[in-house]
């Protein structure tokens, strides 16, 4: 029996008894405050701790340039994971938010230096724009920082409208992306 649920299979809600879809999702995790590994380290553990979540493969740990953050901002440490999940969209961003707050994700400034943040990429071929969410995210299509350890677990990663992300790291700078071969993110 394989330990990763087979997406062709709807699994049984255990409260409801109702059928959900088995989704592939991509998950981002990056930190640039605090000690960056112990951050994104403890944010892979907390979604494989997710009931609903089965953790695929995680990506080698890349150090990045901050994309538009100010002035002195420290680079990023980051990983991409790629997750089974019958969660809903909303039930899983929520999941993510839980886990920027455990780790004292402050809110505030655009692109300010942050202990964690757990952004959902893709979940299956979902698009959604709402109050809360927007998938694909926003700008994934443009970040070398995403694209870089997602094409590392997924040579055909697609993002809905956008297109294959070995594609589209082609057309972008990957220059401030540097693989850390001294560092490693344990499942």
């Amino acid at each position: 029996m394989s330990e990763t649920p087979n997406p062709h299979i709807p699994d049984a809600d255990t409260m409801t008894g109702g059928m959900r879809p088995i989704r592939q999702a991509v998950i981002a995790i990056g930190s640039n405050l605090g000690e960056r590994l112990n951050n994104v380290q403890g944010a892979v553990a907390a979604l494989a701790d997710t009931p609903e979540v089965t953790v695929v493969s995680v990506s080698s740990v890349y150090e990045t340039t901050p994309v538009g953050a100010p002035e002195g901002s420290r680079d990023f440490l980051n990983a991409a994971v790629l997750i089974d999940t019958t969660l809903t969209v909303h039930t899983l961003l929520d999941r993510c938010l839980a886990i920027e707050d455990a780790f004292g994700r402050e809110r505030g400034e655009k692109n300010a230096p942050r202990t964690l943040d757990v952004d959902l990429i893709v979940v299956g071929d979902r698009v959604a724009h709402d109050e809360r969410l927007t998938l694909p995210h926003p700008r994934a299509h443009e970040r070398a920082f995403v694209l870089i350890p997602w094409l590392e677990l997924d040579l055909e990663g697609e993002i809905p409208g956008h297109g294959y992300v070995v594609d589209l790291a082609q057309g972008i700078d990957t220059s401030g992306v540097t693989r850390r071969e001294d560092l490693e993110i344990l499942v």
